[in-house]
């Protein structure tokens, strides 16, 4: 499947999801803004002519998202306001335009070449997503000093700073962008938004090979069907206040549901094909407010695909 934002009025763009879901394609975010309406969908690749051909029909706009269905960690020293984080912000939003869902983690002890350092939980934290965007400052030193953070991080890393490296001059990350440092302004100039388009690329090329890692050994069940079910079968979940309850990743999902309380009601959840949730997923409780983190066995552990 492909995935689209769709970006356009809110007359008629029932019709839109009507459509996308007929095709057997999955509604991933919804945001409505007054009279304008923000969708992440998937779509079968064979059917793309037919959705791209129904926006036209109600003059709104589809373009692809790269990063639809991942969630990543943008992690920066900190978020205090004498640290000028316009950048991380800046970027975060730029990410999600691209259709990721990003969460910004400000370090607790991250500043400072020497002094810089991981909690825990933090480690924890960060290995739940599906990768992780490092934003660093403006010396070459301090980079290549505080890659000692990588050490216990599982997941794909991908690292900013001001000065112009080499990937291979910062070990442990999978890619270095390059031109944005600390700044002092909101990034709007035309060669920083070239920077961003970077950074999207250098993400999705992560979240590609990722992805391929997976193909070799299929999931059990695909993660948006995980979401519709748990949508269709979990009633409180639409009393959540987060705008996206059922959060995609990969190999799973990030449930905004306390842990304690709905692990069970989460694993009895039934697919039509008779099978229950608990027999394709395993269930942690995420280091984010007591959240559900979901993880599917591939069809090497199940033996079987629905």
């Amino acid at each position: 499947m492909e995935p689209f934002i769709f970006q356009g009025g809110l007359y008629k763009h029932e019709e839109f999801e009507e459509l996308v879901e007929d095709l057997g394609g999955y509604i991933l975010q919804k945001n409505v803004l007054q009279l304008d309406v923000i969708m992440v969908v998937l779509v079968p690749n064979a059917d793309i002519p037919v959705v791209e051909a129904k926006a036209r029909e109600l003059l709104a706009k589809l373009t692809k998202a790269p990063l639809a269905g991942a969630e990543v960690a943008v992690v920066t020293p900190t978020l205090a306001y004498q640290h000028l984080p316009h950048l991380a912000c800046d970027i975060a939003e730029y990410l999600r335009r691209s259709g990721s869902k990003t969460n910004m983690i400000g370090l607790a002890r991250g500043v400072g070449k020497r002094l810089a350092q991981l909690t825990a939980k933090e480690v924890d934290l960060i290995n739940e997503h599906d990768a992780a965007l490092f934003l660093y400052g403006n010396f070459r030193e301090c980079i290549r000093e505080k890659t000692k953070l990588f050490q216990d991080i599982e997941v794909p890393i991908v690292v900013a700073g001001g000065p112009m490296m080499e990937a291979s001059e910062v070990p442990g990350c999978e890619a270095y962008v390059g031109g944005l440092g600390r700044m002092m302004h909101r990034l709007r100039q035309k060669d920083e938004t070239a920077r961003m388009d970077a950074i999207v690329a250098a993400i999705g090329k992560v979240l590609d090979e990722r992805r391929a890692e997976f193909d070799k050994d299929p999931l059990s069940v695909s993660p948006p069907r995980v979401k519709a079910e748990i949508e269709k079968q979990v009633p409180d979940i639409q009393d959540s206040i987060s705008p996206t309850p059922v959060t995609l990743n990969l190999n799973g999902a990030r449930i905004k549901l306390p842990y304690d309380e709905y692990k069970d009601t989460i694993l009895n959840v039934r697919f039509d094909e008779g099978v229950y949730m608990r027999e394709v997923v395993s269930l942690s409780k995420s280091r984010m407010k007591g959240y559900i983190v979901l993880r599917i066995k591939p069809k090497s552990e199940t033996g079987f695909v629905i």
